[in-house]
């Protein structure tokens, strides 16, 4: 039905296009109305091809179910180290703490390298 309605107006624009106030936009249009009309009738064949694949998968048993790939770990990043000179607000402690992680994990890094 798509087909048919998106070559009507295929030719409908090819009208357009053969009058003395056609354009090459008409034309253009002339050609991309089939393509609109074929692309439902592709979508119908392939969600049917992937129901076909997997209704044969299901019957032989070898369908398996995707498994989640594992979680990362949570990183567990070092207390902050405060100095009694002078208070840290909660963004600057934040910030310590990364820091201090990074250094960690930059030590552990070089140890490995050894």
């Amino acid at each position: 039905m798509s087909l048919v309605l998106c070559c009507g107006l295929a030719w409908w624009q090819w009208e357009k296009f053969s009058s003395a106030n056609g354009t090459f936009q008409n034309l253009g249009y002339v050609l991309q109305w089939p393509l609109f009309g074929l692309f439902p009738a592709f979508m119908f064949w392939r969600i049917r091809r992937i129901r076909l694949r997997a209704e044969a998968e299901a019957e032989a048993g070898t369908q398996t179910e995707a498994t989640p790939p594992p979680a990362p770990k949570p990183v567990r990043l070092p207390a902050p180290r405060v100095s009694d000179e002078q208070p840290l607000d909660p963004e600057d402690a934040e910030l310590a703490a990364y820091n201090a992680y990074l250094a960690e994990l930059a030590a552990r890094d070089e140890e490995s390298r050894k």
